[in-house]
Order: structure tokens, then C-alpha cells, then sequence
């Protein structure tokens, strides 16, 4: 069943693009590791991580759960494909990049952590755990269907589904421990010496959860994502949109949020957060 929820609910959307914008200027290891850092600069900007969440939320937001695997499926191609071209120079990785212009594109076998960052949507729009993970595995399979690519994908669209629904920290690590297998014993201080830029799943999902389940609010969260270095754009979008299920977010940073969006971006993201998808 879908959760025709569009009020606050809408801040999972929100968190995922704010910590892609607040992580782009650290990522490739550029940061000091440290939670210390203007929140925005100059260098804050949207990535392919912000643009693949509106594409996916707009295919996801008018898809319902009745719907076959293979129409759903074709939705989202269809806008992935879309908002790619329509911004081809957001940092996509080169099999992403040839995957957007192909005429009848296919998966190809990928874990790489861009089925997570884009999964938001999945987690907010479903009424219950199980339609959440079937929208994230088919959000994720169009490109990802390598399984470390489909678990992170669902992964995180459970975490999110929990926090929204009223799970406690503790009950949400269990949840993604005993479903996916995830190590989540370790603390962000035991992980943040040795963590490098990596772009798997298996290395970012687990790191992203940590940093949501230390943070004590929405913004501390993201300063402790950031902290953790790595692929820090998509770890930090990863864990916004799950601190934006827990926390919600504060109306100053989603005001700066639009402000680095472009119109076209901004309008997206309205029609979503109302229940509409583009006029296809």
C-alpha cells in the first residue's frame, strides 16, 4: 500500500540532498576528518547523488505497490534516464554515464553505493517494510543487480522506513544487523582512522548507518558523516535521509537546500514532496 504522507515525512528527501551537498566539497578524502567544518561554502554543491534521488522519487512517488515489477522498473529508467541527460556533468561514474545514453540500457552487475544514495524515496513512500524493500530492490536493479548493490539499496530504505515509524536507535541496528549482515559493532572513532575513498556498498552503508545511529541530531549526524572522510557525498546523503526520517530538518538548512538547487531541480523536488511526478 502506498503512504500518501507529503508533510514532513518529506525531510528524508531533504536530508539525502543536504548531505550530498554538505559532503561534496570532502569528497576523495579532501576533508580533516573532523566535525569541525563550515556546514556551507562556496565548494557546496549538488552531485549526480542529488539528481538520481529526484529521478527516483519521481518514478517512485505515482508508483504503486499493485503495479508489476516490470512496469515500476521501466518508471524509473525512464527518469533516471532523464535527469541524467538533463545533467550530464554531475559526477556520474563512467559505466553510470554510458548506462544513461544507451538506448535499451541493462543492468551491469554493479555494487556500488550509487543504489543506496538514490533510494530515499523507497523508504518514505511505502506503508510497510516489505513494499519498502521490494521498491528499493527494484530501484536499485535497473543498474545494480550485483546483491551487495540490491542489500544496500534495501538497507537503507529500511532504515529509513524505521525511523520514520517510530523505531528506536537500538531496535533499528538490530533490524539492519539480523536483514542484511551488516557489522554496525563498530563506533565512528574505531572507524574513521583507517577509512579511505571507496565506492561499494559493503564500505559505505555500514559507515552511514553508524554515523546516524551516534549523531544526536539531524545536524550531527551530518558533521559526524563527514568526519568519517571517504565517498563523503554519498555517505553523507545516505545518512541525512535517514536522520531526516528520525529528526526531521531544521527549516534554515532546507531554505539553504533550495538555494543550491537550480529551478528545474527545485520544481522536481516540489512536485515530489506534493505527491505529483513530472508530466511524463
Amino acid at each position: 500500500m502506498m503512504k500518501k504522507n507529503y508533510g514532513k515525512e518529506t525531510d528524508i528527501l531533504y536530508g539525502a540532498i543536504l548531505g550530498d551537498i554538505i559532503g561534496s566539497p570532502y569528497e576523495f578524502d579532501r576533508g580533516d576528518k573532523t566535525k569541525d567544518f563550515p556546514l556551507f561554502s562556496s565548494r557546496s554543491e549538488f552531485t549526480d547523488d542529488t539528481v538520481m534521488t529526484i529521478a527516483v522519487a519521481e518514478a517512485l512517488v505515482d508508483s504503486r505497490a499493485e503495479e508489476a515489477d516490470a512496469v515500476i522498473r521501466r518508471r524509473v529508467i525512464e527518469r533516471m534516464q532523464h535527469w541524467g541527460r538533463r545533467y550530464p556533468g554531475a559526477g556520474y561514474g563512467v559505466r553510470f554515464g554510458w548506462w544513461l545514453r544507451e538506448a535499451d540500457p541493462r543492468p551491469y552487475n554493479s555494487w556500488g553505493n550509487g543504489s543506496a544514495m538514490r533510494v530515499s524515496a523507497a523508504g518514505w513512500l511505502y506503508d510497510d517494510l516489505p513494499a519498502v524493500l521490494r521498491m528499493a530492490k527494484l530501484s536499485a536493479e535497473v543498474t545494480h543487480d550485483h546483491p551487495e548493490g540490491i542489500k544496500g539499496a534495501q538497507a537503507t530504505a529500511a532504515a529509513i522506513y524505521l525511523a520514520r515509524t517510530g523505531s528506536t536507535k537500538e531496535e533499528i541496528r538490530a533490524c539492519i544487523m539480523e536483514l542484511f549482515g551488516y557489522d554496525l559493532s563498530r563506533t565512528c572513532d574505531q572507524i574513521r582512522p583507517g577509512y579511505r575513498h571507496v565506492e561499494s556498498c559493503q564500505e559505505t552503508v555500514p559507515e552511514a548507518v553508524t554515523a546516524f545511529l551516534e549523531g544526536v541530531s539531524f545536524e550531527d549526524v551530518i558533521r559526524t558523516a563527514v568526519s568519517l572522510g571517504g565517498d563523503c557525498d554519498t555517505l553523507t546523503a545516505i545518512a541525512g535521509s535517514i536522520a531526516g526520517a528520525y529528526y526531521g530538518v531544521p527549516g534554515e538548512l532546507k531554505q539553504e537546500c533550495r538555494r543550491r538547487l537550480d529551478r528545474d531541480l527545485r520544481s522536481a523536488l516540489d512536485r515530489v514532496c506534493n505527491g505529483r511526478a513530472a508530466v511524463l
